[in-house]
């Protein structure tokens, strides 16, 4: 029954007596696993803490992980407003900064537990009870971290409880179900592209020392080689999410050496790129990615690294390559789609709230990256859910859309 579940918030160690954490997430690529990799190896200044909704028989039915942080609002609006930003914070240094509590993954986005049918009754115990809980933590930002599309009409109930839902910086999905990687590009690209990759996959096939690719399930080995290449990437980035360890990196492959594949490219013995991915169901997803940028624009080991990754999950049935956010012109070009996924905020003050609702739209961070309008599903960032009219109608405008819904 619905309004007889209750909520409680529990540590990792008592998750060692809920027979239902083992189960936790079982659909979804990250499962229980992941969380705690997550807790072990990142962010040891985040406080963890796990929401457990219980039934009426006092049985637990879902654990929905959180954690606390500080978090920066303006971080989305820092790459145009940087400047400004930074000034301002000279004299106001807690400028949009909160103590927050945050629904979801700290590296990747957010899923609801537990059974598809009660999802929406989970998201309404949590959006009655939440505001309570960041009380008690001292948190005066609440969000639901990056939650996503497919959640839109369970998560709904969100928006009359003061939460505003805006689009984080989505990922993408491709559809790889063909015979082989040069079927993709015949079919899915157009001539000028093809003709642009052929001529990359040329001069990289020319290099000598040729660049040898491999798979294998445990980075430990190389963990030496590949983190300097992640950090690589890391540092050349615009925006700054979760910065990864070793350590996640090295028991990544331990804990989930059922779903976790590394790609390996060699040059002479020396590891220049990697690839860390998830498989799942018949969709291989690409998590994190590692160059070295002493070789990798002459070897434009970007689109050959695609190349492989795709060869790979195609020969092996994958039908789909989804890839995490960023670096979305390659993308456009590649005919990947957006994949969106949902911020829901609200702060713990009603006044405070009312203000926060109007200036959102113009800090969420998709409005300032150009290259994501030129995508076909872009309007699909602000799709309502499809059952119909409701709370979500406060959701604001993409931009151009001049008033339509």
């Amino acid at each position: 029954m619905q309004y007889a579940r209750r909520l409680e918030v529990i540590v990792r160690d008592d998750l060692q007596h809920c027979p239902r954490w083992q189960f936790a997430f079982a659909n979804e690529r990250k499962d229980h696993r992941y969380y705690e990799l997550v807790e072990d190896t990142l962010h040891p200044e985040f406080d963890y803490r796990y929401f457990v909704i219980k039934d009426a028989v006092d049985q637990v039915c879902s654990v929905q992980p959180f954690f606390l942080m500080d978090l920066d609002l303006l971080v989305g609006a820092s790459p145009r407003f940087g400047v400004l930003i930074d000034t301002i914070r000279r004299m106001w240094p807690r400028l949009m900064r909160a103590r927050a509590l945050m629904v979801g993954c700290v590296a990747g986005e957010g899923h609801l537990d537990g059974d598809e049918a009660c999802h929406r009754a989970s998201a309404e115990l949590l959006a009655s009870t939440i505001a309570g809980h960041a009380h008690t933590f001292g948190a005066r930002l609440i969000v639901f971290k990056e939650f996503p599309a497919r959640y839109r009409a369970p998560l709904d109930c969100l928006t009359t409880h003061g939460f505003t839902c805006i689009p984080s910086l989505p990922m993408t999905r491709l559809c790889i179900d063909y015979a082989s990687f040069d079927d993709y590009m015949n079919h899915a690209l157009n001539s000028a592209t093809r003709k642009k990759l052929r001529k990359k996959f040329e001069a990289t096939a020319r290099a000598s020392p040729p660049v040898e690719m491999s798979v294998v399930n445990d980075a430990t080995p190389v963990i030496a080689q590949i983190y300097p290449l992640y950090l690589q990437v890391y540092r050349r980035s615009k925006l700054h999410f979760e910065k990864l360890t070793e350590q996640y990196f090295r028991d990544l492959g331990r804990r989930m050496g059922d779903r976790v594949r590394f790609f390996l490219w060699r040059q002479n013995e020396r590891i220049v790129a990697f690839a860390a991915c998830i498989v799942h169901g018949d969709t291989i997803y690409a998590e994190y990615i590692g160059l070295d940028y002493n070789v990798a624009l002459d070897l434009h080991l970007y689109h050959y690294v695609f190349r492989d990754m795709v060869s790979w999950a195609i020969v092996n049935g994958y039908k789909w390559f989804r890839s995490s956010g960023l670096n979305y012109d390659p993308k456009l070009h590649l005919r990947h789609l957006l994949d969106p996924i949902d911020l829901y905020v609200r702060h713990t003050s009603t006044s405070i709230n009312a203000v926060l609702k109007r200036i959102l739209p113009a800090l969420e961070p998709t409005r300032y990256d150009e290259t994501l309008a030129k995508f076909r599903n872009y309007h699909e960032l602000w799709a309502q859910p499809e059952t119909g009219p409701g709370p979500s109608s406060t959701r604001p405008n993409p931009p151009g859309s001049r008033g339509r819904r």
